[in-house]
């Protein structure tokens, strides 16, 4: 997805809190990073709590013992630095496909974000080459599986704290996998040795899911608003009424979500020929339009609603220092259990389930312009010879079978809890899978809203010689200049499926809205 602002200047970590924006400025779009001023100096201060308990002869978790199931061994002074290198090398079990650049650098940059608060007890050193990695394009490969989302995103963050000891597999700035080392040593930067404590604080937080929870929120809140883009587009297509989306209308049920799709509806309908062809009883008998026409705004304004809850949530997270054991302000370092990621698995398959049920709504508007008992005079399947051509017929089979998979996808991973660490670590969130089924789900959903945009248009240019809204007009004249979506005979329908999910990615179809209607919600 695109963000309109500026993407190069540096993001600072360890002042004020990061943004959803911020992360993925640094994900997506490759801005630098910088500490701020204080940064340095709070890491460096608990750094001499850290170093202070090093020669205890007390035991304290992650400093001079095991970890989870065998943190009662204590460890001698002598092992620690093995200690640490063990406990990155073993935890960096990741498993399956390779994930997404952005992923890995969201999360690299989130944990940096955690580091730089000075509760994890890492050296300033440390930090400070976490940073240059990131900033140098070096991306750590990590794995599809690997994480319970408990104890931190145990071995994806164990694949990136890896490289930072110069071991494993990376991807430099140009994508080519080679060595760690070979790729830190061209770029100038020298591996880390772990000390006391620093291998469990660089790879125990939320920070994959979270990452990849910032991703969805930006991406999802331009999807909604194509959604209504798109409602808008079929109601007119369709010859529905937009006197629902009337304001005084959403007044009565004051959910802000479904106000602001309204809103958004009523501006792509302005000035519709097509709508005002048919205003009047007389030439219009139909006392309600389908609820998939006459109720888009309650669902993509509850969708809308949702995300908000999920980016409150999301900036909750952004304003944490997670890990175990944490240095307290006053000094402590104190076992605790804020690594869980249950709050953050909650809202990705809240998420998962909205999604699904938009791309739902608007599987059934397509099909509505497919079917000639329920379009309103167009050919069926919008096909120019039917029988001979057979039109959009199998696009709606392509939407289908993505809003089935997004069904299943909307299966909470967060009711499932697997054992772990010898039942020390006895009930998890699994919120790195709720993170992945949400990503694929939100590549659908995009999908799914392409072919509807598809469907409109088609069916919109059917109804000439009566001409559309001006905002209409605009998204049909964005979409026939990256693809085909005019009437016609049958014609190799996959490639401008494609160019039209890639104009709903790239924000394409939002701005060509936008230059009629002004900022949409």
């Amino acid at each position: 997805m695109t963000d309109t602002h500026a993407q190069k200047h540096a993001v600072t970590v360890g002042g004020e809190r990061l943004s959803i924006a911020d992360v993925v400025r640094v994900a997506r779009h490759g801005a630098q990073i910088e500490l701020s001023p204080t940064a340095l100096d709070s890491v460096r201060a608990t750094r001499g709590t850290i170093e202070g308990l090093a020669s205890d002869t007390v035991p304290h978790y992650g400093v001079s013992t095991g970890f989870g199931a065998l943190a009662t061994r204590h460890i001698p002074a002598d092992l620690r630095a093995q200690l640490q290198r063990s406990l990155v090398r073993s935890h960096a079990a990741g498993a399956g496909p390779e994930v997404e650049r952005e992923v890995v650098r969201a999360l690299m940059l989130l944990r940096i974000n955690t580091l730089a608060t000075g509760r994890t007890g890492v050296r300033g050193e440390t930090l400070e080459t976490y940073v240059a990695i990131l900033n140098a394009g070096i991306t750590p490969v990590v794995h599809e599986y690997g994480s319970l989302g408990c104890s931190g995103d145990l071995a994806p963050l164990s694949h990136c704290a890896l490289a930072l000891m110069g071991e494993g597999l990376v991807r430099d700035l140009d994508g080519e996998v080679m060595e760690a080392g070979d790729a830190l040593s061209a770029a100038g930067i020298t591996p880390v040795e772990l000390a006391e404590k620093e291998g469990l604080a660089l790879i125990n937080g939320t920070d994959g899911m979270l990452g990849m929870l910032c991703l969805a929120i930006t991406d999802l809140r331009q999807l909604v608003t194509t959604a209504d883009i798109a409602a808008a587009m079929s109601v007119e297509g369709l010859m529905g009424s937009d006197d629902v989306f009337a304001a005084d209308l959403q007044a009565l049920r004051p959910q802000p979500g479904q106000a602001r799709s309204a809103e958004n509806m009523r501006k792509v309908l302005s000035d519709s020929p097509i709508r005002e062809s048919h205003r009047d009883a007389e030439s219009d008998t139909r006392v309600q339009d389908a609820y998939s026409l006459r109720c888009a705004p309650q669902v993509a304004g509850g969708v809308r609603d949702t995300i908000d809850h999920a980016a409150r949530v999301a900036e909750w997270e952004l304003a944490s220092a997670i890990d175990n054991p944490v240095v307290t302000l006053d000094g402590r370092v104190q076992s605790n259990g804020n690594f869980h990621g249950a709050p953050v698995a909650y809202v990705l398959d809240f998420l998962s389930i909205v999604a699904a049920d938009l791309a739902s709504i608007s599987e059934r508007r397509t099909d509505r312009f497919l079917d000639k008992a329920r379009n309103h005079g167009l050919p069926p399947f919008l096909a120019d010879d039917p029988g001979v051509d057979s039109g959009l017929m199998i696009a709606q089979y392509t939407q289908a079978a993505m809003v089935s998979e997004m069904k299943r996808l909307a299966n909470p991973a967060s009711v499932d809890s697997i054992p772990s660490s010898a039942m020390q670590e006895d009930h998890v969130s699994m919120g790195w899978s709720a993170a992945r089924k949400l990503r694929r789900s939100v590549d659908a959903l995009t999908r799914v809203l392409a072919i509807e945009l598809v469907a409109a248009s088609r069916g919109i240019q059917l109804r000439a010689p009566l001409q559309p809204a001006p905002a209409s007009g605009s998204v049909i004249a964005a979409l026939a200049e990256v693809g085909n979506v005019a009437p016609g005979p049958d014609r190799f329908l996959a490639p401008d499926l494609e160019a039209a999910y890639e104009a709903v990615l790239d924000g394409t179809v939002v701005t060509a809205a936008e230059k009629i209607t002004g900022r949409l919600n």
